[in-house]
């Protein structure tokens, strides 16, 4: 951490003692999705569940597959855009089509590489070869023919697209049999919330006791966990919150690494996220220069929680 400044906040809240209905408005479940619905179905019964205005989810996830689904509730649906960027981690399923040999060596020499990819025909985006990078592959177990594997990848990875070219390098053939995500940047396995139990902890909500639904409400902080921060003064939060951009006289503090061009989370002192933004600057620069450092993706908090000052 590089410390700019040294100054101490008079405003805000710790985002984790924050009350129920703020976490209603201000939060997010890690859903675990079930096999069967679709994402946006999975996301519909949360809103239903929970009485929400509006809610959304990053990442979406064939109806067949299982898994982390982090669903935003009301206004912290404007965070969703941080999480497409962030790696996601998979329990694979993969069935050769013929027996080979020494196929854990074939697919572990994949772990820490750059692959080409062209997206299946049924996909959101647009059919053209594109770079994704595979930041570990394991393999648990094989089977015969059967293969389970975890792997952790770049955000746009197609995992059934690579079960195909994998069985196609081999000769052999290969398909997906199943698939589970157990990560989605910094939402993982430890948090997951089911249907039967978010409706129990509203049922219990609604008769006056919040504990159960607040375990389960994660603030819209979590997940900007996995970007680098920015934590700016309190006379700067105001201005962010009503438009202006991020002049390197606002920042407090920051982390290390910072590079130009990386997305950051700005932060209070007290820890609340105030915006999404890129960095202009690298953490040097931030730290020794004067002028704009953070360009505004997308204002989180609402200007009437700091005062101008």
């Amino acid at each position: 951490m590089i410390v700019k400044r040294k100054a101490k906040s008079s405003f805000g809240t710790d985002p984790y003692k924050r009350d129920i209905n703020h976490l209603l408005e201000f939060g997010i479940i890690n859903l675990d999705k079930p096999s069967g619905p679709t994402s946006h179905q999975c996301t519909y019964y949360v809103k239903k569940i929970l009485n929400a205005r509006k809610a959304g989810h990053s990442g979406t996830l064939d109806p067949k597959v299982t898994g982390v689904l982090p669903v935003a509730l009301n206004s912290a649906t404007k965070v969703l855009s941080a999480l497409l960027v962030a790696p996601k981690e998979y329990i694979v399923e993969m069935k050769l089509h013929s027996d080979v040999d020494n196929v854990k060596k074939e697919l572990e020499l994949f772990s820490d590489t750059v692959i080409s990819q062209v997206p299946p025909i049924k996909s959101a985006v647009k059919r053209r070869m594109r770079q994704r990078r595979i930041y570990e592959l394991e393999v648990i177990e094989v089977d015969g023919r059967n293969v389970l594997f975890r792997i952790r990848t770049e955000a746009g990875f197609y995992v059934r697209k690579f079960c195909h070219d994998f069985g196609v390098r081999l000769g052999v053939g290969a398909h997906m049999a199943s698939l589970r995500r157990i990560r989605a940047g910094p939402f993982d396995e430890t948090t997951l919330v089911n249907f039967y139990d978010l409706i129990d902890a509203w049922y219990m909500f609604e008769k006056g006791e919040e504990k159960y639904l607040r375990k389960m409400l994660l603030p819209v902080e979590y997940a900007v966990k996995h970007l680098r921060k920015v934590y700016v003064l309190d006379s700067a939060v105001h201005p962010l919150c009503s438009g202006a951009q991020l002049a390197t006289g606002g920042v407090a503090m920051l982390d290390e690494d910072i590079h130009k061009g990386d997305m950051v989370a700005v932060m209070t002192l007290k820890k609340e996220l105030v915006l999404i933004g890129e960095a202009t600057m690298s953490s040097e620069e931030i730290a020794s220069k004067k002028g704009l450092c953070v360009k505004t993706k997308r204002v989180i908090m609402p200007k009437t929680w700091y005062p101008k000052l």
